[in-house]
Parts: C-alpha cells; structure tokens; sequence
C-alpha cells in the first residue's frame, strides 16, 4: 500500500510544482496586453523597430522589464525599458534609485514634467506613472536628447496613471517641493543599506512592512522611517533609543538628533549643532490617516452631522443675504432721499414767491417777500 501511495504521489508532486511555477509566473510577471499597450507600434513621428523582449531579472529586483527600440525619420535609434513594479511606491523607489545613481555623472533633479514624475539627462530620460516604470537611452550616438524627451512624452500619456501622486512620505519633509526633487525613497524595504550605513540603523527592523524616504539640506541629511502599525514604531523605537545610547556610551558616530513623530522614527545627520538638528527635525509633522476595511459603523452618525453642518451653513448664509439686502435696501433709500432732499432745497432757493391764483393774490404765509408798506393802509378813523 505504502509503495503504491509513494508511486502516485511521485507522479502528482511534478505536476504540482508546474501548476504552482505556472501561477507564480502568471501572477506577478505583467500579461502581453500589458506590453502591447506599453509599446505601442507608432508614437508620433517614432516607429517600433524591434520587438518587446522580456529582459532576465535577478530574483531580488523588482518587477519585470521589456525592452524594445523605437526610431523615427531623421531622428536616432531609442531605447525604451518599461519595468512593472506592481506597486506606484515601488515604481517611484526605482525612478529615485537611477536618479541616485546618475547624479554621480551629471546633476538631475526629479520634477513633474514627464508622467508623474521623472527626469531628463543628455543621456537618459526616466519617469514613473502608475506601477510603471520608464527609462529612454540612446542607442546610437545620432540621437539628441530632445529625441529622448519628445518619444517619453508620447509614451507617458499612454501608460496607466494610477494613483497620479508621488508617494505622501515626500510630501511631510521639510520644504518638500525642492527637498523631493534629489531624495531617495525605499518601499516597503527589508533593509537601509542601499541609502544610508550609519550604524544606529542597524537596530531598524521593518519586516518589509515600512517606508523610508532620505533627503539632503546640505551639510545634514534627514530620514524619516514610516512604520505601518503603532505597534512596530513603538518597538522600533525602543530599540532605536537603546542603540543611540549604546554609540555614547562607546564613543561611535550617532544620529545628531532623533525623534519619534506618530508612526515616524526621525533622523538627523551630519548637523553642525544641535540647534541646527532640532530645528530641522521639529519641521516634521505626522498626519494620521484613518479609513474602514469594511462597512463603517458610523456613517449614520457622520451623515447627521453632515446634514446639521449643511443647514445651518444655508442658515447661516441666508441671514448674511437677507442681513446685506436690508442694509443695501436703507442705504439706497437714504441715499435717494437725501438727493430729493437737496434737490427741493435748491429748488426753494431759486423761488421768489407761491401763488395760489396765477400771482394775483399771495398770501404772505412764509414771509420770504418784504412787508406790506403800512403808509398806504388805512387807519382806524379813516371813513371809507
């Protein structure tokens, strides 16, 4: 019985294996829809010129990669690599990644005029929207860089936007409009090294479940660790507290400042004093988002609330209304008067005398004209 179960379970096992290879392969390399659609056959003036390939990965990258060529008339050969990260974070980390790498040939600086974000170089242009990431070179030396510009333009307008924002970490650094622009960011990472070796970092434990974004204000460097649970900041956080101490205590480089913001452990580095440290870190800020998995328990509550804020906001504005109606009403009524008013006045200055009877007879009721002359009335003995 034993040999016969050994025997059938030998011949199911490599087919198990096929079905899992299968669905390993199908679930997280991208569907040739998804390349079709990412090397579209003409963009523009361009025209692709060879076929999307899959590019070999080794096992610790990320995502996938298809490569293929494009050229137009007059114009050099390029080269376009679109990687499927999975995850915009993801792709971002890797458009930060050759950012890092290539400003140790030329400066670029991350900005927002190709996809979501991106940069261009004489010799490469990247970007990322959505879970894609994009990178354009030069296959020959006749292509110029407004070549590499012109097709990632074409090219970004096609491609999924996704969530069409550059991850929320980058936006909590200090002045994080200029301080993005070099930073390098980790998505979910198991490990700091590929950013930064200080040695505090060693007591850093994600689990692959935390986020961390590295910026420079010259001469300091910040890195602010996000951790997805208060439960792993807090144990993160104790550990971290405990290495700094430990580097005193053996006269070893540690963080010039550190701070626990909400699920953010903070790190200041390579500050010239302390002041300088505590300023920059006290810029920080941890905005906590909260949001239901399922149906919220509180929607009628939130839904009441909303109706009273809404009323007494239409209250609120229909007394304003009616409260500058009846000023706008007395002052044009005031305003109006006092014209006739003035009007009648001058009118009255310019009247010599009122006549009931066409002038023959007046009656000297508001004495604006001189009196009667008594010289020609009668006295009271005089006989008619």
């Amino acid at each position: 019985m034993r040999t016969k179960f050994y025997r059938r379970l030998g011949a199911v096992l490599p087919l198990l294996a096929l079905l899992v290879f299968a669905s390993s392969i199908s679930a997280s390399s991208p569907d040739w829809d998804q390349i079709a659609k990412a090397f579209p056959e003409s963009l523009g003036t361009y025209r692709r010129v060879t076929a999307p390939r899959l590019d070999d990965q080794n096992p610790d990258s990320v995502g996938f990669r298809a490569t293929a060529d494009y050229s137009a008339p007059g114009a050099g050969r390029i080269t376009v690599n679109v990687s499927w990260a999975g995850l915009d974070g993801r792709a971002y980390e890797m458009l930060s990644a050759a950012a890092r790498s290539m400003r140790d040939k030329t400066p670029v600086a991350i900005g927002s005029n190709i996809g979501t974000a991106g940069f261009a170089s004489p010799d490469m242009v990247a970007f990322f929207k959505g879970a894609n990431f994009v990178q354009l070179s030069k296959a020959n030396p006749r292509t110029n860089s407004n070549d590499l510009l012109s097709l990632a333009i074409q090219l970004a307008e096609k491609l999924d936007r996704g969530e069409g924002e550059i991850p929320v970490l980058l936006k909590h650094l200090p002045n994080w409009e200029q301080a993005h622009q070099t930073a390098v960011y980790l998505n979910r990472f198991s490990s700091l090294e590929s950013i930064a070796k200080d040695g505090v970092l060693s007591a850093v434990k994600s689990e692959g479940d935390a986020d961390a974004v590295l910026a420079s204000y010259d001469p300091m460097r910040l890195l602010i660790i996000e951790f997805n649970t208060p439960q792993r900041s807090v144990e993160n956080d104790q550990r971290i507290v405990a290495r700094i101490q430990e580097l005193w205590k053996l006269g070893q480089p540690a963080p010039s400042a550190y701070k626990r913001v909400g699920n953010y452990s903070v790190f200041v580095f390579d500050a010239p004093n302390d002041q300088a440290a505590k300023q920059l870190i006290d810029q920080v800020h941890y905005e906590q988002v909260v949001s239901w998995l399922g149906e919220n328990p509180n929607i009628l509550k939130e839904a009441q609330k909303h109706y009273v804020q809404t009323t007494l906001g239409v209250l609120v504005a229909v007394l304003k209304a009616s409260g500058f109606a009846l000023i706008a009403c007395f002052g044009t009524g005031a305003l109006i008067g006092a014209l006739l008013f003035t009007r009648r006045r001058a009118q009255q200055r310019t009247v010599e005398a009122f006549s009931d009877a066409g002038g023959m007879l007046r009656l000297n009721l508001d004495e604006m004209t001189p009196q009667t002359n008594p010289a020609r009335l009668l006295g009271p003995n005089s006989s008619t």
